[in-house]
């Protein structure tokens, strides 16, 4: 069984961001660069299925700069078997990248796409469903536990009331979420046979998918800095200023 894994480059979670003067958006020049967290915890869960016995292949995909070639090198240390990079420099939004996953999809014919349940950049949460739509195959969202037997695959998630358990055909779309699995560490000897590991690189126009932005960002703004707190002397200047400055009273 192939599982097929996308990957996003975006800035690591530790960099403050910073956004442009010109309100256009988050300046990324000189920043640190990593694997969107959610995506890491996918690649974990489909290496382990295949140190289980489950699946026989991991692939991952990755679609932006040449850049992103870094995030799957990232993948194939953690243990993805080869990667395959869709090169654009276009601005790329949740259905474009849903298209091209679907193209790939077609042509690598794997039987689960197991991706992160959204990228910590845009916060889009949108691709995987998007994905699954285009296919129309099932999907289990905000996977908390994905074991995966025979044709089906059973995937506990994690929704307001607590825990629900679905089970679903194969093939299927599932999205992880963080309390899937801890990914490891790309040790050193794994990242030097990651750089010997293929990695084909494609155009958007190779599977005739339009990728132009459908959405316009019109501005990108700080949110406003907190005030410092103050102290009261007592109970009755406490509710005095909730009632008037803080009006939630």
């Amino acid at each position: 069984m192939k599982i097929l894994v996308p990957v996003k480059r975006v800035v690591d979670y530790n960099v403050k961001v910073r956004v442009k003067s010109d309100g256009t958006g988050v300046d990324i020049a000189n920043v640190k660069m990593s694997m969107n967290p959610f995506d890491e915890i996918a690649v974990e869960e489909a290496v382990r299925l295949k140190e289980a016995g489950v699946a026989t292949e991991v692939v991952a995909v990755s679609a932006g700069v040449a850049g992103c070639q870094e995030t799957l090198r990232t993948a194939m240390a953690i243990g993805a078997d080869r990667g395959i990079l869709v090169e654009t420099d276009a601005e790329l939004q949740p259905l474009a990248v849903a298209k091209l996953l679907k193209a790939l999809v077609d042509k690598e014919q794997p039987r689960v796409v197991i991706l992160g349940k959204q990228a910590i950049d845009d916060d889009a949460n949108q691709t995987g469903q998007m994905l699954a739509a285009l296919l129309d195959w099932p999907q289990a969202t905000f996977a908390s536990k994905v074991v995966i037997a025979g044709d089906r695959a059973t995937v506990t998630r994690e929704v307001d009331g607590g825990l629900e358990t679905l089970e679903i055909p194969l093939p299927a779309v599932i999205t992880t979420d963080l309390r899937l699995n801890e990914p490891r560490y790309a040790t050193l000897p794994n990242i030097m046979k990651a750089k010997k590991k293929p990695l084909d690189t494609v155009k958007p126009a190779d599977f005739g998918v339009d990728v132009a932005p459908r959405l316009k960002t019109l501005k990108v703004a700080e949110p406003a800095k907190r005030q410092a707190g103050v102290k009261v002397a007592d109970v009755a200047d406490l509710v005095a200023k909730l009632k008037n400055e803080a009006k939630v009273i």
